[in-house]
């Protein structure tokens, strides 16, 4: 069982998502900037350290906030979508409807709110869609549908983000008559993260104009 940050005594013990591809994208990119940072805070002369700490407090948070920090929480009651620069909770009886086109969306309240963490591929939707195709092409029962979202059972062959996708529909649909269900969406900034960035943007500013 994991519990939600940011949804005090609310358990999700149902799923989380998170993207992998993100997570370790953003680790490379964080150690290259400590280690080109670090070099010039101990190696660089007159303002060179001061740009190179006022460069990292800027690119270190939005780093962190578009690759590690997104995540999806879902549990009985609500999801919780941390994106990079919001946390929206979401009562299951206020979720509209959750759909991947070019981007996973879920609707709630009347507007729309993009999932970070579960990024669509179109080149794993269309493998998925090849391989469903060729194993109908090779069932000689005729008990393969050509469409992966025919049959439950050819989920394995849906893109990870039209499966994950379905999973949330699922636990909307069932979570949503229940008495916890119920609310309206919140959301709420990270400020976390816009603060500490807008701080080093504006010293790096300050500290290139004064030469």
């Amino acid at each position: 069982m994991t519990r939600s940050p940011d949804a005090s005594g609310q358990e999700y013990a149902e799923r989380c998502f998170r993207s992998s591809a993100g997570i370790g994208g953003g680790v490379l990119l964080l150690a290259l900037s400590a280690w080109l940072g670090g070099d010039a805070m101990l190696r660089g002369t007159g303002n060179a350290p001061w740009l190179a700490l006022a460069g990292l407090l800027f690119a270190v948070p939005l780093i962190v906030a578009f690759t590690i920090r997104p995540a999806v929480w879902a549990g009985e009651d609500r999801l919780l979508v941390r994106n990079p620069f919001r946390t929206i909770t979401l009562p299951w009886a206020s979720v509209e409807g959750v759909r991947a086109g070019y981007s996973s969306e879920v609707f709630a309240g009347g507007k729309k709110y993009q999932l970070w963490a579960i990024p669509v591929s179109l080149k794993q939707r269309k493998r998925a869609a090849r391989r469903q195709a060729r194993d109908a092409a090779e069932d000689v029962t005729g008990r393969v549908s050509v469409t992966a979202a025919a049959r439950p059972a050819a989920g394995a062959l849906r893109a990870p983000s039209d499966q994950a996708i379905e999973d949330l529909r699922e636990l909307a649909e069932r979570g949503a008559s229940r008495e916890g269900a119920q609310g309206s969406p919140s959301v709420r900034w990270a400020y976390e993260v816009v603060v500490p960035s807008v701080v080093g943007l504006a010293l790096f500013a300050g500290l290139a104009v004064a030469g």
